[in-house]
């Protein structure tokens, strides 16, 4: 009897050991979870998740019996399927999807007004896996279960939207014409590296986490700011620049003077999960520059965050991000005059066709084709942040244009720069994505090859030379309509001229126009456009004299083929339907 007491207080020892253990786990995981360390978060939620199983059974385990075990103060700590969701949301916060996804999975399972998101976040990790079918699948259901009308269903809404312009985006015929390239290792090191700057013509500047020994221990990973030799696809040496730092600070993502003796920087910190961050000026001193100097209230409005500087080209305006007061939401981007010795002044608003109620950051100028590029995660694009250009001034900014893939990808993409001509602004590119790590952001060299064009074509042979036979329909060659519209394209003008010309020459003869499609789309409306069409080719030839008493339009639809529009064993014949939409005319009997 001794022995089976003294076994069963091993046994209850060892349980009360493994317990505590599981409990500490939990309790330090909730700590690094609070302060925003998603790292060590989710190392110790997988501990005692790990940890809990070998206990008892999963469903069973509730950490709190801890405090009956143990004589410590006992720190309030997650659920277990707080743990699960808190660790999905770590490895989302990481940007490592393939980790996160199987928690959120787990997490649909729970109880959904204490874990409303669950499916959304879900949904988010397949997009960025390129499960797309799945994706969507995700954002429906998430949207069939939050029927409330706030910002998540409308990032649901336009997630969906965004998944179907994916696939349309993978599908492009020019995909052959872009060339990109990961920076070489010495650019992408360990950890995050981004926002890349030319100093001069083979310097290129960037901000990076990578491990600096010469950082203090528990500063290693600090965002600081680096200058590569880059020559094509040669790297050189790699240093810091000689700038100084704060030893728990970060800092990064500049900006130079055109004149190369100011440099513009971010500088952050980081707590309890919030970031603060500000922009600082520094002025070049031989080869080093000075201790950099804090903006004044123009850009750091107090107690809002302003980042990522630019100098426009011309040296006078300073563009940034921030999420100040007047604002449309989240981060907008705005511009401040810059005077003489380089102070802002009257920072305003980029206005609401560039900035959304979502978040516009990381602006960059491109001088030689006046467009603005920036990164945004509002509008429709691949998903999470993606590049977009606007052309334009401060006051009349057209409205932007997602640049599309292979530029963007289905993770973020964010700060540009470039060197491309007025016609190519993605010749000589670089951008930083994580697009292909599963937590940072890379450097990659972004070429586009604009084909050379074509020489002009040879006139327009003449379309009518001789009046056709009565009621004998003549197919009019070279007649053009924008995509399934009835407007007449400037490339048509040439051949309807022509048939001008012989009306001209040959005032006693009336003429039917005639408009036919292939067989695709619905009767009606094939119908419709091919009325529509004649139309415009009448109206056409009015406008250059002709009697309209002379003219008769007539659309036929799809009705009368030339040609067939599928093969016999019923495949499709685009020869066919590209005979069968023609613009006809024929002489009326009087």
């Amino acid at each position: 009897m001794q022995k089976i007491f003294l076994t069963a207080a091993i046994v209850f020892a060892a349980m009360v050991a493994r317990a505590q253990f599981t409990y500490d786990y939990l309790k330090a995981a909730d700590h690094y979870y609070k302060k925003a360390d998603y790292n060590s978060a989710a190392e110790y939620y997988e501990k005692y998740l790990a940890s809990r199983k070998t206990i008892v059974r999963p469903a069973a385990y509730n950490p709190y019996t801890a405090q009956t075990l143990s004589k410590k103060p006992v720190t309030v700590v997650s659920s277990e399927q707080q743990a699960i969701y808190y660790l999905a949301e770590s490895y989302r916060l990481l940007n490592n999807y393939k980790k996160a996804a199987p928690y959120y999975e787990e997490a649909l399972e729970f109880d959904k007004t204490q874990f409303p998101l669950a499916a959304f976040h879900y949904a988010t990790a397949l997009r960025a896996l390129e499960k797309y079918e799945a994706a969507e699948k995700a954002f429906s259901y998430f949207l069939d279960i939050h029927s409330t009308q706030d910002e998540w269903r409308s990032a649901a809404e336009r997630e969906v939207k965004n998944l179907r312009f994916i696939v349309e985006q993978l599908n492009r015929k020019d995909l052959h014409l872009y060339s990109l390239q990961k920076g070489v290792s010495g650019l992408n090191a360990t950890g995050a590296s981004y926002a890349p700057v030319w100093l001069n013509d083979h310097t290129l500047a960037f901000t990076s986490t990578r491990p600096d020994s010469g950082g203090s221990k528990n500063y290693v990973h600090l965002n600081r700011i680096y200058q590569a030799e880059v020559n094509g696809d040669n790297t050189g040496s790699i240093s810091r620049i000689r700038i100084p730092q704060p030893k728990e600070e970060h800092q990064g993502v500049i900006s130079v003077t055109p004149d190369g003796n100011t440099l513009f920087l971010t500088r952050w910190k980081m707590s309890d999960g919030k970031k603060t961050s500000a922009i600082y000026s520094s002025r070049k001193i031989g080869e080093a520059w000075s201790e950099p100097a804090a903006l004044d209230e123009q850009v750091n409005a107090s107690g809002f965050n302003a980042q990522q500087p630019f100098v426009m080209p011309d040296g006078r305006y300073l563009l940034y991000a921030s999420d100040r007061k007047g604002g449309y939401g989240g981060f907008d981007l705005w511009y401040a005059e810059l005077d003489a010795q380089g102070r802002p002044m009257n920072s305003r608003n980029l206005g609401n066709t560039v900035n959304t109620t979502y978040n516009e950051q990381a602006p960059f100028f491109h001088a030689a084709s006046g467009v603005l590029v920036f990164s945004s995660d509002g509008g429709v694009g691949m998903g999470g942040y993606d590049f977009f250009y606007s052309k334009g001034g401060f006051d009349n900014w057209e409205a932007p244009v997602n640049f599309g893939y292979p530029v963007n990808s289905v993770k973020d993409d964010i700060y540009f720069t470039s060197r491309g001509t007025a016609n190519n602004i993605l010749q000589d590119a670089w951008l930083a994505s994580d697009r292909s790590a599963d937590c940072c952001l890379e450097l990659f060299s972004l070429n586009k090859h604009v084909p050379v064009p074509p020489p002009p074509p040879p006139p327009v042979p003449e379309v009518v030379k001789e009046v056709p036979p009565v009621e004998t329909p003549k197919v009019l060659e070279n007649v053009y309509y924008d995509f399934n519209v009835a407007t007449l394209k400037p490339e048509s003008y040439p051949a309807l001229d022509e048939l001008a010309d012989m009306l001209i020459r040959h005032p006693e003869i009336k003429i039917e126009l005639s408009a036919h499609t292939d067989s695709k789309g619905p009767d009606k409306f094939n119908q419709r456009l091919s009325e529509a069409r004649a139309r415009s080719v009448v109206e056409y030839l009015v406008s250059k004299g002709i009697d309209p008493a002379r003219l008769q339009s007539k659309g036929y639809g799809a009705s009368q083929p030339i040609a067939p529009n599928q093969h016999e064993d019923g495949t499709d014949n685009p020869e066919g339907r590209q005979q069968n939409r023609r613009t006809e005319f024929k002489v009326l009997k009087d």
